[in-house]
């Protein structure tokens, strides 16, 4: 029953990811040249999401999640299993370290199982095909673009990380222009201190739920970049222009820093 529930909870959570990935997908090839050989750009399809993610590929999101939800399994009997060790040997500090470093290496795994399903769904949601041959293909293509991934990645969660925070600080400070200004409940309570911490950590949790699908759909976008590269020998046809505009501005930035840290060894 345990792992019935990771399973049904990694299959709506990959569910979810899948569905926003292929309307960003959709998004990206959506935009295209028109007639004059401007780029118009075009809209995500959702509908197209729920219909590839419950017609089409409904087998495929169960088995990432069934990876994810017996790695879960495992996580949970191993540390069972470690603790139950401790309390044997006693204050034995070669198990508690076994203890650690087992329960580390199982949380590296999921991570990695995690993201290596994220990118196959986000090559599924432009190529299609089965599970196993998009993990492979997603795989390939992060190898191959790795420093665009790694860096898109990055620059994602930090922007998600500082919307967070942006989120909450203002969410705060309007509860106390409004209990100070508007409905003086400020004179009423005797330590401000409790609604603004229930309000900061409601906030941060709504912003993470919603803020979490940008780094989700960078993936997608992402992905749809490179396909759509490596397909027309290195030139973008589709996507919006803002987009591109973005990518090489950072791909830009990159290679001037990577040139300036060689010019560095040299001197050195």
């Amino acid at each position: 029953m345990v792992f019935g529930l990771f399973w049904i909870v990694a299959f709506i959570q990959y569910k979810t990811k899948f569905i926003v990935q292929v309307s960003a997908a959709s998004y990206y090839y959506d935009s295209k040249p028109d007639e004059t050989g401007k780029i118009i750009e075009g809209s995500a399809s959702v509908c197209l999401g729920f219909k590839f993610a419950y017609l089409n590929h409904i087998g495929s999101l169960a088995i990432g999640a069934f990876i994810i939800g017996v790695l879960r399994l495992a996580k949970i009997i191993f540390v069972y299993a470690a603790r139950r060790a401790e309390q044997v040997t006693g204050e034995n500090g070669a198990a508690k370290a076994l203890a650690k470093c087992g329960a580390c290496y199982i949380s590296c795994l999921e991570k990695v199982c995690d993201y290596m399903n994220e990118s196959a769904y986000a090559y599924m949601a432009v190529a299609g095909g089965s599970y196993f041959g998009c993990a492979w293909d997603g795989f390939l293509l992060n190898i191959k673009h790795m420093l665009g991934f790694s860096f898109s990645n990055f620059l994602a969660k930090c922007l998600i990380f500082v919307g967070k925070i942006g989120i909450t600080v203002g969410n705060v400070f309007s509860l106390l222009f409004i209990m100070g200004s508007i409905t003086g409940d400020m004179k009423e309570v005797s330590s401000v201190w409790g609604p603004c911490v229930v309000v900061a950590l409601w906030t941060y949790f709504t912003a993470s739920v919603f803020l979490g699908l940008f780094d989700t759909a960078v993936m997608a976008m992402m992905t749809s970049r490179c396909i759509d590269i490596d397909v027309h020998n290195g030139t973008a046809k589709f996507g919006p222009p803002t987009f591109h505009a973005s990518a090489d501005n950072i791909k830009a930035k990159r290679e001037e820093w990577e040139q300036k840290q060689r010019d560095k060894k040299q001197a050195n």
